[in-house]
């Protein structure tokens, strides 16, 4: 039997207001092909699908377009998906009954018959070629801390930590799944901060419950022979490769450019399961000028003639740029924008550096009470320490915009 675990597709993301659309249906498309040329037996998919909470409808058709594909080049395909931190927990399971016949499984929240886990909704078969049950896949979202029972959230409660919560939780699960299928192959799906994992700028939240941010790895029971999971955006192995972050399905975030984005790919031999990364092409060019340090303007605009036109412009390159203050920022920042509109490029940042002062010494900023001060100054705080100068007025307007709908 073979599975492909895949993560953090973050369908209907934006990049400095460009639509990521283009770029995800290609990537879907590449998907469908590789599960129909590698005999994939069971898709994994560990969370964050969407970007928001609230995903539009066109994002909800990208979804449901690519699981129909999906089906369409594998029907004996089993699909088992569940939430993420950024995903809509009950509208990923609006569908459930209608994904069932085509065994489809969602599975948003944690749920419950009485004061116990509805194992039955967890615990998903994967079926053998004569039907019988090969392997099952303990499917858990994104966990929240009310459904962690017994959780102290000071140290003056009574009760126990985040991390015995949680290790609680799987021990308890497993060993019902355990006492259920015997010593079938348990591969688990999770969608959480562990220990040990690498964090990409940008992209992730730190997702807290009760206060902590990641847990360890020996949270998952050593019954289980695979843990798929998601929210860390660069694939990585933990616990020897047991527990493992597929990674996102492309750049996401400027800090993401350095990753070998794709998904993995697991062989299962009763218990023993293998897994390989799974290279996948990024659907559009993500790069940073330069690739390191600093440019001035000049070389900005040399290295965007070396830019290719062709191909639709949804796909042409997202660029980050990182200029060096040599000029009044307001004057740099106009002509990049100005250079960048005429090259075949979506923009998807400029930061100006000021020159260094020689002066190594950190002086932190004196703290200021919530109630000493006001957003529209916390905004320009913030906007001068990220790009050197101070907002302008289309800045404050676009500001005030948004702060008017808080």
């Amino acid at each position: 039997m073979r599975a492909l675990h895949t993560a953090d597709w973050h369908i209907g993301q934006t990049l400095n207001g460009w639509s990521r659309e283009a770029e995800h249906a290609v990537f879907l498309s590449a998907l469908g092909a590789l599960l129909e040329a590698e005999e994939i037996d069971l898709l994994l998919i560990a969370g964050d699908v969407f970007d928001t909470s609230n995903p539009s409808g066109e994002s909800q058709q990208m979804l449901y377009g690519a699981l129909a594909g999906f089906k369409r080049r594998r029907p004996n395909l089993t699909i088992v998906m569940s939430g993420g931190n950024h995903d809509p927990a009950l509208r990923l399971e609006a569908p459930d009954d209608l994904f069932k016949g085509f065994d489809i499984h969602a599975l948003g929240t944690v749920r419950r018959k009485g004061d116990k886990i509805d194992l039955d909704a967890h615990l998903i078969p994967v079926p053998a070629a004569d039907g019988t049950p090969a392997a099952y896949v303990l499917a858990v979202p994104f966990l929240r801390a009310a459904d962690l029972t017994g959780v102290s959230f000071s140290q003056s409660d009574s009760g126990v930590s985040v991390v015995e919560a949680a290790r609680a939780f799987y021990a308890g699960l497993t060993a019902a799944a355990e006492a259920r299928i015997g010593d079938l192959p348990l591969i688990a799906t999770s969608h959480l901060h562990c220990i040990g994992g690498m964090e990409s700028e940008g992209a992730e939240r730190r997702i807290l419950i009760g206060g902590a941010h990641a847990v360890p790895p020996d949270i998952f029971p050593s019954r289980i022979d695979y843990v798929a999971l998601g929210h860390l955006h660069g694939p990585q192995n933990l616990d020897g490769g047991r527990v493992r972050y597929s990674g996102s399905c492309f750049p996401l975030s400027a800090s993401e450019i350095r990753y070998r984005h794709g998904v993995t790919i697991l062989d299962i031999d009763g218990r023993q399961i293998t897994a390989t990364h799974h290279d996948m092409p990024w659907p559009a060019d993500v790069r940073r000028i330069p690739e390191t340090g600093t440019t001035t303007l000049a070389r900005l605009a040399e290295a965007l003639t070396r830019i290719d036109d062709t191909g639709p412009a949804s796909l042409r390159p997202l660029v980050y740029v990182e200029l060096e203050a040599d000029d009044a920022p307001a004057v740099i920042m106009g002509k990049a924008e100005e250079a960048l509109r005429g090259a075949p490029v979506r923009p998807a940042g400029v930061r100006i550096h000021r020159p260094e002062t020689g002066d190594t010494t950190d002086t932190p900023a004196p703290l200021v009470a919530l109630g000493d001060t006001d957003p529209e100054t916390l905004f320009c705080t913030a906007f001068e320490a990220r790009n050197g100068f101070a907002p302008e007025a289309r800045h404050l307007a676009a500001f005030r915009d948004v702060a008017g709908g808080i």
